[in-house]
């Protein structure tokens, strides 16, 4: 699965999930036209927690934190 995160000033949007990356982008423009022209886009790849370490476990929390806080 694949998330779509677009940050526009102070603004992070989190799109999705979709099943492959080209389907992310392929929905990219409609997600993008209620955005600024600066707006950056990432696309990013999910994983199921128990792959991830603890110490990326820890980094994925505390930046889902982050972000919940902007």
């Amino acid at each position: 699965m694949y998330l779509l995160t677009v940050k526009d000033g102070l603004v992070t949007r989190h799109v999705g999930p979709y099943p492959s990356p080209k389907q992310a982008s392929d929905d990219l423009e409609r997600v993008l036209e209620s955005f600024s022209e600066r707006a950056r886009w990432q696309i990013h790849a999910l994983e199921c927690p128990k792959t991830l370490s603890l110490s990326e476990r820890i980094h994925a929390r505390n930046g889902a934190m982050n972000v919940a806080a902007s």
